[in-house]
Formats: structure tokens, C-alpha cells, sequence
């Protein structure tokens, strides 16, 4: 099972690119759960959402303790939070910057990747240039350092769920999928 977990602030889109993702996986043949954690504050106040994938029925309820991968929609929570709690190392961070992923203070043994989402949300008009909706462009990068979907799988998933500008959110897919900058750790070599 992967257990995913998206972090932003309210009005960028955590909650519903989870929902595209699980969409997407479960398109693609897997059981899917997604669900969010916020409070009453919504807007710019952090934001948590949850996703559970599997090739079998997910019987599990609540939230998740670990997770296989993050999705960082706003890189101010990496300071703010203990977001890397029970995060499982083999995952990919995935993170919504403009600094290169060995530029951000994460333990270098970490896969990281970063993607300037801010900037695709910008130039497509996703959002506004105070609160940029960065969901689908995250989702094109997480596609791209993980392998877990296919961008055509998000792309189809994603008009379900936001019925705005939707050639605009396809293109935030494909650009974030194509600018991810993927930094991966070299394996530990063992001396004989």
C-alpha cells in the first residue's frame, strides 16, 4: 500500500489534488482513499490531506501515522512543521520551490524533488499571484519523481474535479512534469 501525504495552506489545492491523484490510481486499477485534516481557518492556514492506494480493498480508517511520499505545496511548512514525522525514507519529498533540491535543508540521504509550481500557476493564471493554485502542477512533478501514474492518467482524473480552465491545469501537468528537478542519494557503497 502507499500512503501519501499533501501538505499547503488553505486555496492551493492540497485537498483536491488528492482527490485527482486518487482518481488518477484508481483509473489506473488501484483501491483508493483520500480524505483531508484541516480546522475551521482554511484559507493560507495549513492544510494537511491524505491518500491511501493499493491493489487491494483498503479497510483501513482515519489518519495515516507514516508516509510512503510527500507533496509540499508551500516550502515555508518545512520550517513551520515536523512534516518528515513518520515519513518513510525510501519515498520521494516532492516540494513546491524555486531552489534546487539539494538547496533546501533536508537530510541530504532524502529523494527530493522540487518544481517552481508557483511560477507554472503564475504564467497559466492558475490562482492569483498572492495564492498561486499549485495542485495540478504538483501532481505533474510528483508523477515524474515517483513513476506511481501517468501524466495522461492526471490529466483525465483532473477534469473531474476542477471544471475551471481546464487546458490550463492539463498544461500546469505537463510543464511541472518537464521542469522537476529530481535529486536522489547514491547508494551507500559497502567495503568488502
Amino acid at each position: 500500500m502507499w500512503e501519501i501525504r499533501f501538505h499547503g495552506r488553505g486555496g492551493q489545492g492540497a485537498v483536491i489534488a488528492s482527490k485527482i491523484l486518487a482518481s488518477a490510481l484508481f483509473k489506473e486499477g488501484r483501491f483508493t482513499q483520500a480524505f483531508p485534516s484541516f480546522w475551521a481557518e482554511r484559507r493560507g492556514a495549513p492544510v494537511t490531506a491524505f491518500l491511501r492506494a493499493d491493489r487491494m480493498p483498503i479497510r483501513i480508517r482515519g489518519e495515516m501515522a507514516n508516509a510512503d511520499h510527500l507533496l509540499v505545496l508551500d516550502a515555508s511548512l518545512l520550517t513551520l512543521t515536523d512534516l518528515l514525522t513518520g515519513f518513510r525514507e525510501e519515498g520521494w519529498i516532492v516540494i513546491n520551490s524555486p531552489c534546487a533540491p539539494r538547496d533546501l535543508s533536508l537530510p541530504s540521504h532524502f529523494r527530493v524533488a522540487t518544481v517552481n509550481a508557483n511560477r507554472v500557476a503564475w504564467n497559466l493564471e492558475l490562482g492569483s499571484r498572492a495564492l498561486p493554485i499549485v495542485n495540478t502542477a504538483m501532481l505533474g512533478a510528483f508523477a515524474r519523481a515517483t513513476g506511481i501514474v501517468t501524466m495522461d492518467s492526471l490529466c483525465v482524473a483532473m477534469t473531474d474535479f476542477i471544471p475551471v480552465k481546464p487546458e490550463s491545469n492539463r498544461e500546469a501537468i505537463r510543464q511541472a512534469y518537464a521542469e522537476v528537478i529530481l535529486c536522489a542519494p547514491h547508494p551507500h557503497k559497502v567495503e568488502s
